[in-house]
């Protein structure tokens, strides 16, 4: 499509719409525009297309959050990118095809090699700031990507892999015992057909290489310690045209000076004189965006608190922030002056205190 529409729209859902009701709607458009019901069909297909990204985001609750509160640049900063065919879509929600349509829908075209790769975490430190007001960061890590000599076939270029003698190209042997047969994955190929006899020099017939690659990762705002962020298609790569693995990033914020958090709500201290206290006035008070100035009552007391609202952490899930809670802490004056202690006496007498 030459702009990408609401995907509440897309499948006509209200965003209040329930699970259910999503895949119920998701049903509908799969059948309507499933490109075997409509061969040839170039609108059929992105009209197809665009449902299964709309469901894939809708469907999954850290998704759905994220594009409910920042929409399709919200999704492209933690690295969505949605299907790259018809075949990653039927693999997704190949359950939902077969419910919809009674046989199978992923368009097998012989024995299957493919295989999806493996998922990644990494373990990443947030300053208490950064994680407050949201961070887009750059995270470097080891993963296997696809060898370049050889194109992650194994073989050595100008060579392919030979057909497996025992299983004659099949992947899998078979053997009976009376009335029963049983297979299994070939031992000779492990399943592949195939028997690398020139491996590629470069990667030892693995096809693949360890290397180190470079992350974009946008942090939201009101992300803690063991927030989660998924980065589609980020892990390692799959093998013989599977889907890459995913890559997960797991938060740890570290403490600030200042600032403690309570929820979605920041506590702060802010020292003030006794005669501030005494007297009220205006203190200035350290926020998230810098210092702002409140006004203290007269008579504030120890331990008494008071409320910034919206001054907080921003909402991850959902609009708004929380508020910003102070508790002034009276200062005590050391090394008083003959004139300054003479006044607090005074003072003392004109209270009645012995």
């Amino acid at each position: 499509m030459s702009t990408r529409r609401d995907y509440y729209e897309i499948l006509g859902v209200e965003r209040s719409a329930g699970d259910d009701e999503i895949k119920k709607c998701y049903r509908r458009l799969a059948m309507q525009y499933h490109p075997d019901r409509n061969p040839g069909n170039q609108e059929a297909e992105e009209r197809f297309k665009e449902a299964a990204e709309a469901y894939e985001v809708l469907s999954d609750p850290e998704k759905r959050d994220v594009y409910n509160r920042y929409g399709h640049d919200g999704l492209n900063g933690t690295g969505y990118r949605g299907f790259s065919g018809f075949e990653d879509i039927f693999s997704s929600f190949g359950d939902i095809f077969g419910d919809v349509f009674g046989f199978h829908t992923g368009r097998s075209r012989g024995r299957s090699t493919a295989r999806a790769g493996a998922d990644l975490r990494y373990d990443l430190r947030v300053a208490f700031l950064d994680a407050a007001l949201g961070i887009t960061t750059e995270i470097t890590l080891d993963k296997y990507v696809l060898c370049t000599a050889c194109g992650g076939s194994g073989c050595a270029p100008g060579t392919g892999p030979q057909v497996c003698s025992r299983c004659q190209g099949r992947g899998q042997v078979t053997q009976s015992s009376g009335f029963f047969s049983i297979s299994s994955t070939c031992p000779q190929c492990r399943g592949q057909g195939g028997v690398i006899t020139s491996p590629c020099a470069d990667c030892s017939g693995v096809g693949k290489k360890r290397a180190r690659k470079s992350v974009q990762l946008k942090i939201p705002a009101g992300v803690e310690t063991g927030s989660r962020l998924r980065l589609r298609g980020e892990g390692e790569e799959g093998e013989q045209g599977g889907p890459n693995g995913d890559l997960y990033v797991f938060i740890e914020v570290e403490s600030h000076e200042r600032f403690e958090r309570n929820g979605d709500d920041l506590y702060c201290r802010v020292p003030v004189s006794f005669v501030q206290a005494a007297l009220g006035g205006q203190v200035e008070v350290p926020t998230l965006t810098g210092c702002e100035k409140f006004k203290i009552p007269p008579g504030t007391q120890p331990g008494q608190i008071f409320r910034m609202k919206g001054k907080g952490i921003a909402h991850l899930r959902g609009y708004g922030r929380g508020d910003q809670i102070i508790e002034p802490v009276v200062t005590i004056p050391t090394n008083l002056s003959r004139k300054q202690e003479a006044l607090l006496r005074e003072f003392e007498k004109l209270s009645g205190n012995s």
